[in-house]
């Protein structure tokens, strides 16, 4: 996309762990830079200097007004009901947030003209029990949880929205995300939770036998995916992720060793109806959109760690 300083992106939940890096990487490439953002999860800290904020939420008309307002080029997609066991507990407020508030966006994304819509979907929800490792983006899509149908709902909508109105559509399926400013507090994240607890000498808690796998891509990966994305048209779908499978005693192992900590992680009951192994292929991101090898999983932990001892303030 040419003449960038004239060019707006308008990102929903940039205060977050991903939006807010996401962010920051916006405005480093001379993106006028717009965020949206309820605060809900969201942290007011990470807000980059230089972005211009809206604490709204997308289900309501302001947010479609905002958009009217600054018109931005691109939306960028990222603010959700996230919480897959709060979504099997209320499915009613998981559409709410993550069908109906898209359905707002797209809207008034078309009412003035937004050239492209990058949605922030989900790899590990959305294939459910895969009948291969790790999952292309052609692999059979049966969501196990309320989440992961709205994060397909919308990804229909988004195709919806391109052929009815010629919308520019990216859908972006994230692996499990993990990185520097992600909230230990809550269901996403079990990278940041065994790091608050190890540095903050609690013992962790790891549901079940842990050899239940995921796939864990860096959020610095994640971002360059995002910026890759920017420009392209059609209606496009990609993984981002590494296809590495991780069992959690292995994370947890992992992770002891960036924090040099010998403490022992006790066994608690496993999640009912958790996935027992999850893993996406990147491959077409990495050929179309010419992204690197995603970042070594040890290399990863070792900057994550690094910053939660900042953080926390544990030397």
């Amino acid at each position: 996309m040419e003449n960038t300083h004239e060019r707006i992106v308008l990102i929903t939940g940039g205060a977050g762990f991903i939006g807010s890096h996401l962010a920051d990487a916006a405005l480093a490439a001379g993106y006028h830079t717009v965020i949206m953002d309820d605060l809900s999860s969201g942290r007011r800290q990470n807000i980059p200097d230089g972005s211009e904020f809206y604490e709204i939420d997308i289900r309501s008309k302001d947010a479609s007004q905002l958009i009217k307002e600054k018109a931005p080029t691109v939306i960028y997609h990222l603010a959700a009901q996230m919480d897959v066991r709060r979504s099997t507990e209320d499915p009613i407020f998981d559409a709410e947030v993550n069908i109906l508030g898209t359905l707002n966006l797209l809207s008034a994304a078309v009412d003035c003209n937004v050239k492209q819509v990058i949605f922030a979907s989900t790899g590990g929800a959305i294939y459910g029990d895969q009948e291969y490792f790790p999952a292309a983006e052609d692999h059979p899509t049966r969501p196990l949880s309320p989440y992961g149908v709205s994060k397909l709902t919308s990804e229909r909508y988004l195709y919806y929205f391109h052929r009815e109105y010629g919308l520019d559509a990216t859908c972006l399926r994230y692996a499990n995300v993990y990185g520097e400013r992600q909230n230990p507090h809550g269901e996403a994240g079990v990278v940041a939770i065994f790091l608050s607890c190890l540095l903050s000498g609690k013992q962790c808690t790891i549901n079940g036998d842990g050899k239940q796998t995921r796939d864990y891509v860096h959020v610095k990966d994640v971002v360059k995916a995002n910026m890759a994305a920017l420009g392209q048209s059609g209606f496009r779908i990609y993984n981002v992720g590494t296809g590495i499978e991780t069992s959690v005693v292995e994370l947890y192992s992992a992770l002891t060793k960036a924090v040099d900590s010998n403490r022992k992680a006790r066994h608690g009951s496993a999640k009912p109806g958790e996935q027992k192994r999850s893993s996406i292929d990147s491959g077409k991101l990495q050929q179309e959109l010419g992204i690197d090898t995603p970042t070594p999983l040890s290399a990863g932990l070792d900057q994550t760690a690094s910053w939660f001892r900042q953080e926390l303030n544990v030397t």
